[in-house]
């Protein structure tokens, strides 16, 4: 491994750290020879996703996704090189042969976030987390284990959107603060909630109704990756963030309403047992 190589792996792995703990520990309890590649597909999904975070309008959000596509599509090369992500990104992509599409369709979905557009239903949620969450497990399947990978798809597919419903658990106070909706606006419907209501608090009643739904779309997808099967022990740590999946629904489902308000995120302690957990028992 080169000096370079090294120094790349050190900062993915520290950018990580700070963006994404829960994948950086997934990186931790992946076979050495992996974690550098693992580390710099992680820490480019976190530098897409908290776009938002990092900018007060759209348009500079749009220009720094856009650059990212450039470097992916082979444009700025040369500053592609003088930037440890992306030069380990590039590195990762052509050692693991990894679909540019893939990725360059990741950050094409982010452009979403960026806006405060409503989520229109049940079917663009879930082609939002295929883009996002799905394909970011795939992507790690083929780092890990390529000639498996094509088998665990379907529970890729499945857990990534059981993963996207807690995610958006999780962060429902922050969103409503920017004044995004990412529950989807057939759910709200058939729940007796309005963006406008869930965005104010103001019907707590119904709140608690679309949060037991939406939580019950997430028990019902992860039923599913873990009924999909596929998943060889080689790429089993590409779905260990998927068994925090479980305990965040349960917290919503606890907190009914309260989640408008009340940050689900259980203690790192309690997220890496989880994981350490899952990877020993072989299962997700």
């Amino acid at each position: 491994m080169s000096d370079d190589t090294d120094a790349h792996e050190t900062h993915c792995l520290a950018v990580l750290r700070e963006t994404d703990r829960d994948r950086y520990l997934a990186c931790l309890l992946s076979p050495a020879d992996r974690r550098g590649s693992l580390a710099a597909l992680y820490a480019f999904h976190a530098e897409i996703a908290r776009v938002r975070d990092l900018v007060h309008e759209a348009l500079p959000g749009e220009i720094r996704l856009q650059w990212w596509r450039e470097v992916l599509e082979g444009g700025r090369r040369s500053e592609a090189m003088a930037h440890p992500l992306a030069a380990a990104l590039l590195a990762c992509v052509e050692t693991h042969r990894l679909p540019v599409a893939v990725l360059t369709d990741m950050i094409e979905a982010r452009i979403f976030d960026l806006y405060d557009d409503p989520m229109e239903s049940r079917t663009a949620l879930e082609g939002y987390a295929g883009e996002t969450a799905s394909a970011l497990i795939q992507l790690a399947s083929l780092v890990l284990d390529p000639g498996h990978a094509p088998q665990s798809a379907a529970a890729a597919g499945h857990a990534g959107v059981a993963q996207t419903v807690a995610g958006v658990l999780m962060l429902l106070p922050i969103h409503r603060r920017r004044g995004q909706v990412y529950l989807p606006a057939d759910l709200l419907s058939a729940t007796g909630l309005s963006s406008e209501a869930l965005l104010a608090g103001s019907d707590r009643a119904a709140a608690a109704r679309a949060v037991e739904a939406f939580a019950g779309l997430g028990r019902e997808h992860l039923a599913r990756a873990r009924a999909a099967g596929g998943v060889s022990p080689d790429n089993l740590p590409a779905f260990l963030p998927v068994s925090l999946v479980e305990p965040v629904l349960k917290r919503a489902e606890k907190a009914g309403a309260d989640a408008l308000d009340r940050p689900l995120l259980p203690p790192q302690w309690r997220r890496q047992w989880w994981m350490w957990r899952a990877l020993r028992r072989g299962r997700f």
